[in-house]
């Protein structure tokens, strides 16, 4: 239990670390990542590849957009696509953030051999059957929540 708690604290201390700082949440920040390696795509294809709703990169797109970050463009040849794409904001918002603690995890993760990722994978796995979680639905995105600004 220890451990978990460790995890979970360190993605909490990572998450407010990336609002705080970037005014991003990690979810955000992984849209921005997604817009950056493809240059544009549509919120069905965010969605895809974070493994969120796209109900929910709507709404991220919604706020990344207000903060001139992305912006949203009608497809030329079909008109009912919606195209979004990362502005120069959003590039050099991204050139400011340091790894998060997805990118640090991958980049370590794969580094092991197969047979450590996968005896790692699965004793998460049981970890998760043993406290009955295993069957609750959660995106492979660790986030604490939205960004709300105090009073100044």
């Amino acid at each position: 239990m220890i451990a978990l708690r460790r995890i979970l604290r360190a993605t909490e201390l990572g998450s407010k670390q990336l609002a705080r700082t970037f005014r991003l949440t990690t979810s955000q920040l992984i849209v921005l990542e997604i817009l950056s390696e493809r240059g544009q795509a549509t919120a069905g294809a965010i969605a895809a590849r974070a493994g969120l709703g796209q109900a929910t990169v709507t709404a991220l797109v919604d706020k990344l957009e207000q903060r001139g970050l992305v912006a949203r463009r009608r497809g030329e040849a079909d008109r009912r696509q919606v195209w979004i794409e990362l502005l120069d904001e959003g590039r050099r918002a991204l050139a400011e953030v340091p790894g998060t603690l997805q990118t640090r995890f991958r980049d370590k993760f794969t580094g092991l051999e197969d047979w450590e990722q996968a005896y790692i994978v699965a004793a998460l796995e049981r970890v998760a059957a043993l406290l009955d979680a295993d069957k609750i639905d959660a995106a492979p995105v660790l986030d604490v929540g939205e960004i709300v600004e105090r009073g100044s």
